[in-house]
């Protein structure tokens, strides 16, 4: 596995989850982006110079030595939920950019069942959204089969979520997915290990920080775009902040 990147490329991977028209909300404010804000965004990477790439560009000018030739970002969205077919890939689409977004297997078409204690549990897209949205040229990865905390799965039950939400995924699309998300960027070494064996080529984190602060491409970290992220919030999590924190693999529990 390789683990030395370049010193300090000016690399971020973003993380989304829901992106729409929302009222003000009172809590999991950073699984919300309002949409006129996404708008304001993406139209600040482009004026500002930024390359916005996918995650296997990333991965070669991270670990396999291929140049920065200007600040880059990949755009990632959890959990596939339907308001980015419907608010999200549009305002995409209108400025030329594209993003991944990682899946739910075993849910498409449903509701994000592992929200729990939600009152509503948003849509997510289906299986028809999927294969368009696709062909549109969007990326899609994969979160798992059903959204479990891999760490306190099993050995066999940790492979079939990461090894079936591959295939499931790759039939549906009749494309490779090389790129996998930790539900609740919560992971095991284990669970990296069998990612890497299931022939995945990057999995992202919810550790916080720039990209260049990844161990390897199986442990990438994002920057959570949230509800609160105003143009000049968002400028500061794109340009200042860049250390690294949070939680990174997990003992196995089972």
């Amino acid at each position: 596995m390789t683990t030395q990147p370049p010193a300090n490329p000016p690399l971020s991977i973003l993380m989304y989850h829901q992106i729409g028209r929302y009222p003000r909300p009172d809590a999991h404010r950073a699984l919300f982006c309002h949409i006129d804000r996404f708008k304001d965004q993406l139209r600040y990477l482009k004026w500002m110079g930024f390359d916005v790439i996918n995650l296997s560009e990333a991965r070669a000018r991270l670990f396999e030595g291929k140049p920065m030739t200007r600040r880059s970002v990949v755009i990632t969205v959890d959990d596939g939920y339907d308001d980015f077919r419907e608010h999200a890939w549009p305002a995409l689409q209108a400025e030329g950019l594209s993003a991944t977004v990682y899946l739910v297997s075993s849910l498409l078409g449903q509701q994000a069942s592992w929200l729990t204690d939600w009152a509503h549990q948003p849509g997510l897209m289906d299986a028809a959204a999927v294969r368009q949205l696709h062909r549109e040229g969007c990326d899609f990865g994969s979160h798992a089969v059903s959204h479990p905390r891999l760490s306190r799965l099993n050995a066999g039950q940790q492979r079939s979520e990461i090894f079936d939400s591959k295939k499931a995924l790759e039939d549906l699309l009749g494309a490779e997915v090389p790129d996998f998300c930790y539900p609740y960027g919560d992971y095991s070494l284990r669970a990296r290990d069998l990612v890497e064996e299931a022939g995945y080529r990057t999995a992202t984190t919810c550790i916080r920080g720039a990209a260049h602060f990844s161990d390897n491409p199986f442990e990438l970290t994002r920057k959570a775009i949230s509800y609160g992220d105003n143009l000049l919030g968002f400028a500061w999590k794109l340009h200042a902040k860049q250390a690294r924190k949070g939680q990174a693999a997990l003992p196995d529990q089972a």
